[in-house]
């Protein structure tokens, strides 16, 4: 728990990157109930438009920037999020692009971030926690 609120407290980045690293992360492995959890965060914030919430939701794994609703750097935090959640192993194009928008600690705390809420979607979707998990997932609604 203290780990898991210092992630989403206690760190230096913005919420926009924090909330799309984390829906992201959800989307990939069927977490619905932690993406509806964080989506309305991700939807409060002043940086990401609906079409950019919409774009972490339904966008096709390993997106091209130039295909993105997103800015370059929320892009880079998308393609980030899905080499480490899809392939583990990320490519350096992925990680230079990552390094080119943030300071190595930014680096360090997205990654830290992406790596705890796929401990925690994966907890989640296993023990099917959360009546919503059944379900196809928000893209039926």
């Amino acid at each position: 728990n203290s780990f898991l609120k210092a992630i989403r407290t206690q760190t230096s980045l913005s919420t926009a990157v924090r909330e799309i690293a984390i829906c992201r992360v959800a989307i990939l492995n069927h977490a619905w109930y932690e993406w509806d959890h964080h989506c309305p965060i991700l939807r409060e914030t002043s940086d990401i438009t609906e079409e950019g919430v919409q774009y972490v939701l339904k966008a096709p794994h390993h997106a091209k920037d130039a295909d993105s609703a997103l800015d370059a750097k929320h892009q880079a935090v998308l393609a980030y999020s899905d080499a480490m959640t899809l392939d583990v192993k990320v490519p350096d194009a992925v990680f230079g692009k990552l390094k080119s928008h943030f300071s190595d600690r930014e680096v360090v705390e997205i990654t830290a971030t992406v790596a705890a809420y796929n401990t925690v979607s994966r907890f989640l979707v296993a023990l099917d926690v959360g009546e919503t998990n059944s379900r196809s997932g928000p893209a039926a609604k």
